[in-house]
């Protein structure tokens, strides 16, 4: 079949809109731009499908967010905390990395009442937590300045202890949906790193699951499946990473600074990211319900 010269030049032209509004539609807007400080980040999601997300108005404040995305004040951390990432340990109850008080704060959803769950001198800065269904905490611990980091155990006794020392920037980091792999990943070294998982938090068998050539990386998340939704930080992506470590997917967010990632909606796949640019958070549908939102669903006792 031939085309005329200007109909092929029609036919490109078509084409390249209709594939740049595509990328343009991949997420959508979930809350007003600059209602978040820079320091957005955190988002989590509660059994009533809300979300909470780190440092909004200004700095040291938790926001909630309603499933018609009004913004409220949800509580203001204690002095001295500004929290970063959120992870729900049962259905009345998340932990805060607290960066600037080298804490991890729990949360009472129900009274709003703040504790020192876990305090740690030698933390360079709690970045971001995960949290297996028996309540063992993994916590990143960058030192931007030193380019280094490590990864912490907080049992759930609270007790804080050192599993993966020598590490690169330490930032994103998840539990895998069999509970068998903690997934860590360095923002300025561009690795994500995969361990073994013992019962007891202990970690094993370190492995490169991959490496990207640009760009930063941020929070990231498990699906149901066990891929990895990382986000792009100064990349304006979420990246779809499978357990073999192929990519198998990018999503274009709205804004660069794509700090962080929760699932949620009525069947756990909607994707909430926090955008420090914007300082809002953007929303785009995932393929499979994410591993916190099943975690929360057996939290409630409902298949």
């Amino acid at each position: 079949m031939k085309f005329h010269f200007y109909s092929r030049i029609t036919f490109f032209v078509a084409a390249l809109y209709f594939s740049s509004f595509a990328v343009q539609a991949q997420t959508s807007d979930f809350t007003a731009e600059h209602e978040f400080t820079q320091n957005c980040e955190g988002p989590s999601v509660d059994s009533d499908g809300s979300v909470y997300a780190v440092n909004y108005i200004m700095d040291g404040t938790i926001a909630k967010i309603s499933k018609r995305n009004k913004s409220s004040i949800f509580l203001t951390l204690p002095k001295g905390s500004t929290g970063n990432g959120i992870r729900f340990g049962n259905a009345t109850t998340f932990y805060v990395a607290d960066f600037t008080g080298h804490n991890v704060l729990k949360v009472d959803v129900t009274t709003k009442q703040v504790s020192v769950y876990c305090n740690e001198p030698k933390m360079n800065q709690p970045n971001d937590l995960a949290i297996t269904k028996k309540g063992h905490i993994f916590c990143s611990d960058p030192n931007w300045k030193e380019g280094t980091g490590q990864v912490w155990h907080v049992s759930p006794e609270g007790k804080a202890r050192i599993v993966a020392p020598d590490m690169g920037t330490t930032n994103g980091i998840d539990v895998s949906p069999d509970e068998k792999t903690l997934y860590v990943n360095e923002s300025v070294q561009r690795n994500i790193w995969a361990f073994d998982l013992a019962a007891d938090g202990s970690l094993s068998n370190k492995r490169l699951l991959h490496k990207f050539s640009d760009g930063g990386m941020d929070g990231m998340r498990c699906d149901a499946n066990g891929n990895l939704y990382i986000t792009r930080h100064g990349k304006g992506e979420v990246a779809v990473v499978s357990p073999e470590g192929k990519v198998i997917k990018t999503i274009t967010t709205k804004g660069k600074s794509v700090s962080n990632i929760c699932f949620g909606g009525k069947k756990g796949r909607t994707c909430y990211i926090t955008l420090q640019d914007r300082g809002c958070l953007e929303t785009f549908q995932a393929e499979a319900p994410g591993r916190e939102w099943l975690m929360m669903k057996a939290f409630l006792g409902k298949k």
